[in-house]
């Protein structure tokens, strides 16, 4: 059996997952529960959870996150959609972005297939905005003038995700420039390192650990929907 669950909006999207599982849970208490992604893929994993049968024959609930759209393992998942519809077992697909043919060929074999999309997620950006100014008011630690240019940012049209993408590449430019002897030792161009070094004085190493660490932690929690990222990241500029 195959669920799907896609959209940009993957707050609801994941709200929407644990409510399932919640739900097969009760219909099948001695269920396990198993999750494949990216990180822990393998064809032979998938090949066991479609093939067997848990203990005393309750179903295996298997979460499939972000395997469509890997390239890892994109073909060799959709290969098996068939046999995963035929399985005793329930695979519970949840993906950010799908393409439309993708979401066709898992159609074609889902038991149920739901859309959640974020209408504000999908307009327009404004291609004016200067992304540095944000990150270097990061590595100024401006935060009156962080917070201001994140409204922008968002204002703008750019995504929570991006803004993160762009926080945690200063962090680690900070922390490279800190602990380099120069451009080179650093990984960075003259330029960046330059700018880097300067802007690596205003925190001490570990404040730059431990904003790294939150940012790894606030991407992996706004994933699983356990917190808003706008919200999240908005909290992390003012925590600077």
């Amino acid at each position: 059996m195959i669920y799907l669950l896609y959209g940009n909006d993957f707050v609801k999207a994941r709200s929407k997952l644990r409510e399932i599982i919640a739900s097969q849970m009760k219909k099948n208490p001695d269920a396990s529960y198993f999750k494949l992604n990216p990180e822990n893929w393998s064809e032979e994993k998938l090949e066991e959870f479609v093939q067997s049968r848990g203990l005393f024959q309750s179903a295996y609930i298997v979460v499939c996150d972000g395997l469509v759209s890997s390239k890892q393992s994109n073909e060799t998942f959709l290969a098996n959609l068939k046999e995963m519809k035929a399985s005793s077992n329930i695979f519970l697909i949840i993906e950010e972005t799908l393409t439309k043919e993708n979401v066709k060929k898992i159609e074609k074999h889902a038991e149920k297939v739901q859309e959640f999309t974020d209408a504000k997620k999908d307009k327009p950006k404004n291609k004016d905005f200067n992304v540095f100014v944000l990150t270097d008011a990061l590595g100024a630690r401006d935060k009156k003038r962080l917070w201001l240019l994140y409204q922008d940012a968002m204002f703008s049209g750019m995504e929570p995700e991006e803004i993160h993408r762009l926080f945690f590449w200063q962090v680690k430019a900070l922390l490279s420039a800190q602990n380099s002897k120069g451009a080179t030792d650093a990984g960075l161009n003259p330029f960046v390192y330059k700018k880097a070094l300067g802007f690596s004085k205003n925190f001490t190493g570990e404040e730059l650990r431990v904003m790294s660490s939150n940012l790894v932690t606030l991407y992996h929690e706004a994933r699983r929907g356990g917190v808003e990222f706008g919200i999240a990241l908005e909290r992390f500029v003012l925590g600077v």
